[in-house]
């Protein structure tokens, strides 16, 4: 999927989110059959 824009409905590949607190949430155990919702904004949190 590298390079390619998803479509609306496309199921998102496998991936783990990095977790503060608990267990790390995976596509696979904890997030399935949940809405997802993941946002990027690049240099938010950067000094650039």
């Amino acid at each position: 999927m590298a390079g390619q824009l998803p479509e609306i409905g496309q199921l998102a590949p496998d991936f783990s989110l990095p977790a503060t607190v608990g267990p790390t949430p995976t596509t696979r155990d904890q997030l399935q059959g949940k809405i997802v919702v993941l946002a990027f904004y690049i240099l938010d949190f950067t000094g650039g």
